[in-house]
């Protein structure tokens, strides 16, 4: 569907959802295509979408246990 600049600035809304709907909105000016409205793909990517998947880190901030420590430490 082509509309002029005119009802494209008074249906604004209606035109989005019809671009969102898979319409193929033009808008011209002075019967010239000038525009067209075409809808964003949206990105698959999700925050936290394997949280509670992977089991618990380590704690790299935690102290080390004697046996752990005898192994980096030179021995005499």
């Amino acid at each position: 569907m082509q509309y002029n600049i005119h009802a494209a600035k008074t249906q604004l809304s209606r035109l989005i959802e019809s671009a969102l709907a898979g319409e193929d909105v033009v808008i011209a000016r002075d019967s010239h295509p000038v525009v067209r409205l075409v809808p964003i793909p949206q990105s698959g990517f999700h925050l936290g979408l394997l949280a509670g998947q992977l089991g618990t880190p380590p704690d790299f901030l935690a102290p080390l246990s004697p046996e752990d420590l005898d192994g980096w430490e030179p021995r005499d």
